[in-house]
C-alpha cells in the first residue's frame, strides 16, 4: 500500500477517532470526535468526508452509528494495531493513567545537553495533561527503565509529551 500523505487536520482527527474507538470500541460520535480535537462538529463531517474517500473511516448509519477507523487507518497513522501491546505503566500526577498505551520512549531528542528531555509517544489522550505536571513513565517491559519527569511540551496532534527528565532509573543486574 502506497503511503497516504495526511494534512495535520486529518491526522490530528484521524489519531482522536482511533484513540476513542480503542477505548469504545463501538462507532464514534462526530460530536466525540469535534470535543477531543476542539473543533467544531460540521469541520469534522467535512474532514470525515475525505478520510471516507481515502478509506481510512467507515461511516456507521443508525442511532448507534458514528465513524470507524478501518485497518488502512492505523496503517496511515503508522499504528500498530497491536492486539496485547507490552504494557508500560504511565502515572501523571502520582495517578496511574488507564487508557493510554505507551508507544515509545525516544530520548535521542536532546538539543540541549543541559536539559535531559524524553519524548513520550502513547496511544490515547493527552488532553489532560498540562505543562508542569509529574509524569512517571515505565518499568518498560526489558530494560525496566523508570523514568520521572515534568511535563514540558506536548504535542496533541501526535499525542507526543515531553518531559525534563528528573530522574531515570533502570535496575543494575548483578
Amino acid at each position: 500500500m502506497s503511503s497516504i500523505e495526511l494534512t495535520p487536520s486529518q491526522k490530528t482527527i484521524l489519531t482522536a477517532l482511533t484513540n476513542l474507538h480503542r477505548e469504545a470500541e463501538d462507532a464514534i460520535k462526530g460530536e466525540a470526535i469535534a470535543d477531543e480535537v476542539d473543533r467544531n462538529p460540521g469541520t469534522i463531517r467535512n474532514q470525515m468526508q475525505s478520510l471516507k474517500a481515502l478509506q481510512l473511516v467507515e461511516g456507521v448509519p443508525g442511532p448507534k452509528g458514528g465513524y470507524k477507523p478501518t485497518a488502512d487507518a492505523y496503517e496511515a497513522l503508522d499504528v500498530d494495531q497491536m492486539d496485547e501491546p507490552a504494557s508500560v505503566p504511565l502515572q501523571h500526577n502520582s495517578e496511574v493513567v488507564e487508557n493510554a498505551t505507551v508507544e515509545s520512549i525516544d530520548l535521542s531528542s536532546v538539543h540541549h545537553p543541559e536539559l535531559c528531555r524524553a519524548e513520550i509517544h502513547l496511544q490515547g489522550s493527552i488532553r489532560d495533561f498540562h505543562e508542569g505536571d509529574s509524569v512517571t513513565v515505565g518499568p518498560t517491559p526489558l530494560s525496566k527503565l523508570k523514568i520521572t519527569g515534568t511535563l514540558d511540551a506536548k504535542d496533541d496532534t501526535d499525542s507526543i509529551l515531553i518531559l525534563e527528565i528528573d530522574e531515570m532509573v533502570a535496575p543494575v543486574d548483578n
